[in-house]
């Protein structure tokens, strides 16, 4: 579940990371009513889960409660790239001598936690990743070990920054990694995390995206999904209870099991393709269930392959394949299905699948020979 940024901040502040004070606004005078709390300037800055709201006019400054009235009147209903701004963050606006970059994050491929730390903040921290590499300072953290305070001393010295900055910088990466554990999120991202010119450093963005698998250890989540903004696929999913996350790529994929259906994910990037979506159906794979998870891939435009990966454990694969079956004559599907079932009767799912198989059902022995030939279809091959 990603959050808004006035919800990250909320989130951040919870862990002592400090952040600008500042109010959220529905309504024009709402917004006025914030801007007089916090005092002027500010900054008048739509909630929308997308990039780039800057450029599309989205973030405004203003001195007075006649600019604050003007600009929240022409932001709100404002459509950024899809997103309609229901809701604007006002904050005191803060003087800034320079903008860093920080994040955790999980490196699957080296089952580590992964910081990220950069003097150049305020872009996105690909276009940096893609220009100039060695500015950005990585960490893995082992999460049995945590981090220790002489590992980031040391991490932020190999980022180069202002002097000035290391040691409020260093405060806040200590807090952050507590807000990425102990709040059980998948991402937390600075960017711009800032040093005012009389030397402190607080957050001046925030990007948080909370682990939707640990929702039940987090009755309070519940209040950050009023204003949630889901595509219809997304919306869909929810609505049959799959765990499903959209992604901007051409092979949808099936997986029983979140570990699993990130493995495919990676392993689908690995040979060059790019997955449509993330799709665990959990440790069950019945017709009822298949049905639900082909219904949402099918209505993606984007999709031009669908790739199913079941590990059978307690689950029996001859059980996935009958599912499987009897789901692609509910669904008329506008993909040809890539399927690789190992485990628990394997050879008993393979030979069900192989009385039915054609040019649209195709098996697959091992994951990577299936995500092969999927990536090959997507790509007209």
């Amino acid at each position: 579940m990603d959050l808004f940024e006035y919800q990250g901040k909320q989130y951040f502040a919870r862990f002592g990371i400090p952040v600008s004070p500042g109010g959220v606004a529905d309504t024009v005078e709402e917004a006025v009513a914030q801007a007089e709390a916090v005092g002027y300037p500010v900054v008048v800055k739509a909630q929308v889960q997308v990039g780039g709201r800057g450029k599309a006019g989205g973030i405004k400054l203003a001195d007075n409660a006649a600019e604050v009235r003007f600009h929240a009147g022409s932001i709100l209903g404002m459509n950024i790239k899809g997103h309609i701004v229901k809701r604007l963050w006002i904050e005191r606006a803060s003087d800034i001598e320079q903008e860093y970059y920080a994040s955790f994050t999980l490196d699957r491929t080296a089952k580590l936690y992964l910081g990220m730390l950069s003097a150049k903040g305020g872009v996105d921290i690909e276009q940096v990743a893609a220009e100039d590499p060695d500015a950005i300072a990585r960490l893995h953290v082992n999460p049995l070990d945590g981090l220790a305070e002489d590992a980031c001393r040391d991490w932020v010295a190999r980022a180069k920054l202002d002097p000035r900055a290391n040691e409020g910088v260093v405060n806040i990466l200590m807090k952050l990694y507590r807000c990425f554990v102990e709040g059980d999120a998948d991402l937390v991202e600075i960017n711009p995390l800032i040093l005012t010119p009389d030397g402190r450093v607080h957050a001046l963005d925030a990007k948080v995206t909370l682990d939707d698998s640990a929702a039940r250890n987090h009755p309070e989540w519940d209040a950050f999904r009023g204003l949630e903004q889901l595509d219809e696929r997304e919306s869909l999913a929810r609505s049959k209870g799959l765990q499903y996350v959209g992604l901007d790529g051409d092979v949808g994929i099936i997986a029983n099991g979140a570990g699993l259906a990130m493995s495919t994910c990676d392993t689908v990037n690995q040979v060059g393709g790019k997955p449509a979506n993330f799709l665990d159906i959990g440790g069950g794979a019945s017709a009822d269930v298949v049905t639900s998870a082909l219904e949402v891939i099918n209505t993606d435009p984007n999709v031009k392959v669908i790739f199913i990966n079941i590990f059978g454990g307690v689950t029996r694969c001859d059980e996935v394949a009958r599912g499987i079956i009897e789901a692609t004559r509910r669904v008329q599907l506008r993909s040809p299905l890539i399927i690789r079932l190992d485990g628990t009767n394997a050879r008993e799912g393979h030979a069900i699948l192989a009385e039915n198989a054609s040019d649209r059902l195709i098996i697959a022995p091992t994951m990577l020979e299936a995500a092969n030939r999927a990536v090959a279809i997507a790509a007209g091959g």
